[in-house]
């Protein structure tokens, strides 16, 4: 994703496989489809756009107030979830449809990750601390203790463990019920 408004496939060679082009702003995050067969881009023009690999949009999600920092396919690829500026999270469906809108957040969310199992959804954000949240919007806890931004959170690949990063330059590892298994320090 570039400040050029577009996305770029290349190979490893560096070849430019395809281009993506049809935001109106900046993309700033991108991600695969679990199957491999469509691509995802999140842009500051607060929009988000499903793709396929010939570089054809096929959905545009609009909702946002702000723009999309972050953004993950549920590991079935039947959904996906943005996170904004707004201070929001939201799941859609494929064809554009939000699902939920997830708000708790006093700040812009700047990332966002599906458990393994699809079943829950993670973000981190400005207001220093990460949800954990239900597919209903539901906070099933807020993790609490980073002293400046979430700007990175994901699940463990058995759904059990939680891990963050933060601009307070520490990462942190937590359970599931919102306690720090491990502060890592070194940055």
């Amino acid at each position: 994703g570039s400040c050029d408004n577009t996305a770029r496939l290349w190979d490893l060679k560096g070849t430019v496989l395809q281009v993506f082009k049809g935001h109106e702003n900046v993309i700033t995050s991108v991600a695969f489809s679990p199957d491999g067969k469509n691509v995802l881009t999140g842009s500051m023009d607060n929009s988000a756009r499903l793709w396929d690999m010939n570089g054809n949009s096929v959905q545009t999600f609009i909702g946002h107030e702000d723009m999309i920092t972050s953004l993950s396919f549920s590991p079935d690829g039947k959904s996906i979830l943005t996170g904004s500026d707004d201070n929001t999270a939201r799941l859609w469906d494929l064809h554009g449809n939000v699902i939920q809108v997830f708000k708790g957040h006093q700040g812009a969310i700047f990332s966002v990750a599906f458990s393994p199992d699809g079943k829950s959804i993670l973000t981190g954000s400005l207001d220093n601390t990460a949800r954990l949240w239900d597919l209903h919007g539901n906070a099933l806890q807020v993790l609490k203790g980073h002293e400046n931004v979430v700007s990175s959170v994901a699940f463990s690949p058995d759904g059990n463990i939680i891990l963050t990063g933060s601009y307070d330059n520490t990462a942190r590892l937590w359970n599931l019920k919102g306690n720090v298994i491990h502060l890592f320090r070194g940055h």
